[in-house]
């Protein structure tokens, strides 16, 4: 005879199904990396403080506690660019992985390279805290970190080591910043060519970030002439065969942008590409109300005028300065158009914040589509394709 069961007993059975199969289900939901769970997920999340929230990220990725991309690399997504093989243009922008400790795990998510920093040359704490905001609405990040970073010697090691296990498979890029105190900015930026030359595929003079007082006139046209000169001098040096890029912001006036592309095409302080671009101090259209807080401000807010500034750059540079574009990139369709508008590869940050890790290979995914739709066969033809006969045409005229 059938057990009889109270009406409590019933409830209790009942609830512990439901909480198992909820497991159950989020379970295989993380596994298949299913986008919009992932996305409620994300949003659960920002229950948290963004930092912690951060920090955490960076923890499970360290420990490769994370998803795996399933998505195979294709002929179409690799290119050749500033001498080094990608496998996918979908890189990971500096601002992360600060200190280089997660590399391997966003090697699994998805990602063809993946940029560490800002690193400094000594251990600085960075700006008082709170310093990161999620503006939910607007589906952006405002950040005053001010250059947190372990400094050279911790993050020299941890790469190291690092390269020693041979299971660095993707392109690693450093990014170079300058301490907040340092009265020698020229030096810092010297320093970090010279530590970490013989680790990192590229290097990266960040001279863009609008949360250290004082760097981003480092982008004026005499500063950033003598600053690119002395770093490509110890480069060259230290190892000549290091690709050399500079960051910069989207914040730039014309003649600014003008004095940038004369000074990265001058033989004397060419460099091998640029970043375009780092966060924005501007706050047009903003619903969010974090949108008063001071910093930089990345994600969909800037995917525009990041877009246009790669454009802007892009031709001025005649497409000869290969280009990483930066800047609100959420979606395939993003990335497709920056790498029409200039950009050789992509990054990304804030989409992360807001998608989790499946927007890697969603991007990826979708992008290929995108170029089997406009019957591209590699990446690379797609490069400024949106200038192409605008460059031909003053090409011809001169």
């Amino acid at each position: 005879m059938a057990p009889k069961y109270t009406a409590a007993q019933k409830v209790k059975q009942f609830a512990s199904l439901a909480v198992t199969g909820s497991i159950a289900f989020s379970g295989i939901c993380l596994y298949k990396q299913d986008e919009n769970f992932y996305r409620g997920l994300m949003k659960k999340l920002h229950i948290l403080d963004p930092e912690h929230a951060h920090r955490i990220s960076v923890f499970l990725l360290s420990n490769r506690i994370n998803p795996r991309c399933k998505l195979e690399d294709t002929e179409a997504m690799k290119s050749k660019v500033f001498g080094r093989e990608f496998s996918n243009p979908v890189g990971l922008a500096a601002g992360f992985d600060k200190h280089g400790e997660a590399v391997l795990g966003l090697q699994d998510i998805g990602f063809g390279f993946v940029e560490v920093g800002s690193v400094t040359p000594l251990p600085q704490d960075g700006n008082p805290k709170p310093r990161v905001f999620r503006l939910s609405e607007d589906e952006g990040v405002i950040n005053r970190y001010g250059f947190n970073s372990d400094g050279h010697e911790a993050v020299h090691e941890r790469i190291k080591l690092l390269r020693a296990t041979n299971n660095l498979k993707t392109v690693l890029g450093i990014n170079l910043g300058k301490n907040k105190t340092s009265a020698d900015a020229i030096g810092d930026y010297v320093l970090g060519v010279e530590r970490f030359g013989d680790l990192a595929d590229y290097l990266v003079i960040n001279v863009s970030s609008p949360n250290t007082p004082g760097l981003r006139s480092l982008q004026g046209k005499e500063n950033l002439s003598n600053l690119i000169q002395e770093v490509v001098k110890h480069r060259d040096i230290k190892c000549p065969k290091v690709p050399l890029l500079v960051k910069i912001a989207p914040d730039l006036t014309s003649q600014d942008k003008e004095d940038i592309a004369s000074t990265v095409l001058d033989s004397k302080s060419r460099v091998d590409g640029l970043i375009v671009s780092n966060t924005t101090v501007s706050r047009e259209g903003l619903e969010s109300k974090h949108s008063v807080e001071t910093g930089g401000l990345s994600g969909k807010p800037l995917r525009e005028k990041s877009t246009q500034t790669i454009a802007d750059m892009y031709l001025l540079t005649n497409g000869e300065i290969p280009i990483i574009g930066v800047g609100g990139v959420g979606s395939g369709q993003d990335a497709y158009e920056k790498i029409c508008a200039g950009a050789s590869l992509i990054q990304l940050y804030s989409a992360l914040v807001f998608q989790g890790p499946p927007v890697v290979t969603k991007i990826r995914r979708e992008l290929q589509e995108i170029l089997e739709k406009e019957g591209i066969s590699n990446i690379s033809q797609a490069v400024g394709s949106a200038h192409k006969n605008k460059i031909k045409n003053e090409n011809s005229a001169t």
